[in-house]
């Protein structure tokens, strides 16, 4: 029966160090010393850097994919040409994919589209549309 006891203290003293580790924890979460100084100054930069190189690889692979098939098939630079604006889609596709990421919007949704559950032949309806 004593056994039973001591596994209560042992409870309470598990409870007692559970609840100090999670204020210690809570303590270095608010602590400002563990960020680096200046990194949120910068934040903005690296994402507009990120969004320059993400339209600057769409056009290099569409130049280079349209510079080695007009080798290959020995034409005129009409494929580097199209390449190049397939290039320049795709990076500004990707940018603008990006671009919702940061702002928190979950990419390939638009606004939200009002419900409307009238019947089609409702006046109202038709005027609106």
């Amino acid at each position: 029966m004593s056994d039973d006891g001591d596994d209560g203290v042992q409870q309470a003293r598990d409870a007692e160090r559970l609840k100090a580790l999670e204020e210690r924890l809570a303590q270095a979460r608010r602590d400002d010393r563990l960020t680096p100084p200046g990194m949120d100054k910068f934040a903005h930069a690296n994402q507009a850097w990120r969004m320059v190189i993400e339209l600057v690889a769409g056009l290099a692979v569409g130049f280079g994919v349209g510079f080695g098939l007009d080798r290959l098939l020995g034409t005129t630079p009409i494929l580097l040409v199209i390449f190049i604006f397939l290039g320049f889609a795709a990076g500004v596709k990707t940018m603008l994919r990006t671009a919702a990421e940061m702002s928190g919007d979950a990419p390939g949704t638009g606004p939200a589209k009002p419900v409307d559950d009238r019947p089609a032949g409702d006046p109202a309806k038709d005027e609106r549309d």
